[in-house]
Formats: structure tokens, sequence, C-alpha cells
């Protein structure tokens, strides 16, 4: 059976300067941005700019209302942020400790206290948030990313039960089954949060158009 492997590139292949990938898998010239009205910020590890499979580039461009810093720490969410910014109206998409089966029913985002229990009214928790903050980076990368940075405990803590499991497939391996790209965890968490199925699926396609450029450029690899 054939296989696939990671697309590989000659170093004379322009970069593109926006998305940081080799301009064969760079999709930015056909991403339209959606109009958010709770605004995006995403921090990522600096060891996590994975040029080939990474998202975090392109769900910034995905999204009008939407920053992205990469780095370890900032003093404050405004700093972070680039202006004024309340923590306590942030949510923070939390990776640790939420009770799978405490998760709220029929819910793919919920609010979930410091000990990793789902808060008790979400509508109310929910409803006035003003800003996501999502960590972009693996596992280890994203929970160092929580410590360095002790502001993100004045905000709240949401986590996602998706219904389906990441268009990453085989491309790339999740510590989690929950685990998804970051342009996929942004889309769903908007799209819940503002009611607006048409913000996850302008994610989701953009993604999916990324993949195929992916595929595209992956060579078949005979099987031995």
């Amino acid at each position: 059976m054939a296989q696939r492997s990671e697309p590989v590139f000659d170093a004379e292949v322009p970069i593109c300067p926006r998305c940081l990938k080799p301009l064969p898998l760079c999709i930015c010239d056909e991403i339209r941005p959606i109009a958010n009205r709770i605004t995006l910020l995403i921090l990522q590890h600096p060891q996590e700019q994975d040029r080939l499979l990474g998202t975090a580039r392109i769900a910034a461009q995905q999204f009008a209302k939407a920053t992205l810093h990469t780095g370890l720490s900032w003093p404050s969410l405004a700093k972070a942020l680039g202006r004024p910014a309340d923590p306590k109206r942030w949510a923070t998409l939390f990776l640790g400790s939420a009770r799978a089966t405490d998760f709220p029913p029929e819910r793919e985002v919920a609010a979930f206290d410091r000990k990793g229990a789902a808060l008790a009214d979400q509508d109310r928790e929910l409803a006035h948030v003003e800003g996501v903050i999502v960590l972009d980076g693996t596992w280890s990368q994203a929970k160092t990313l929580w410590w360095r940075n002790a502001w993100l405990l004045k905000g709240k803590r949401i986590a996602l039960k998706p219904r389906r499991p990441s268009l990453y497939g085989q491309r790339r391996r999740e510590a989690r089954r929950e685990g998804l790209s970051t342009i996929e965890a942004a889309g769903l968490v908007l799209s819940r949060l503002e009611d607006r199925p048409d913000m996850e699926a302008a994610a989701m396609a953009t993604f999916r158009r990324m993949l195929a450029r992916y595929d595209a450029a992956s060579e078949p690899k005979r099987a031995d």
C-alpha cells in the first residue's frame, strides 16, 4: 500500500511572509476573513512554529478580530493584546483536567472551575465573554504558556468536547481525542459562543484547503 510522506522543499523555495509556509502550501490569498464579535488572541509557543501543518497564522487571518503573538510570557493581557482589557471578561481554552464525565450534556464548549468541575450556570458564565485565548503548541508547550502567564488565572476556563476528531487524521498525532488544530478550536469556540455556525464552517473550509495543499505536495512512498 502506498503511504504519503511529509513534503520536502528545497531551500530555494520561497516562503510566504504571512503564514511562513513554503509557497506551494500557502493559501493566504484564498482566506476570506470573517467578522467576529468576540476577539481571538493566539499565544504561540516559540517551538511550535510548525510551518507545514501549523494553523495559528491562518487562524489569525481567518478572523477579523484576531491577534497572534509568539513567545513564552507577557506581563498582562493588555500587553499581550496591545490594548486595555479586563482578563475577568476573557476566557482561556484550558488544556487541563476538565472532567469529561462532568461535561454538560449537548455542549461542545463549557466553562469549568479550577478543580475541573463544570460551572452550574453555563449560559451566564459564557454570555459576556469579550475574548478567547488559545494557546498554540503541544500539550506540554501549552502548559508552559499557562504557568508562565499568571494573569490567565484571572479569567474563565473553557474546555472543548468536539463531536468529531481533528481533520489532521494521521498527518499529525494529537495527544488526546479532543485535541484539535488551532483553527479548528478557534472556529468551534467562537461559533458556539456567538451562535454562528458559519464561523466554524469558514474555518473548516480554510483548514481543508490547507490540508489539500499539504497532501498534494506529499509524494507517495512505496511500502517495503
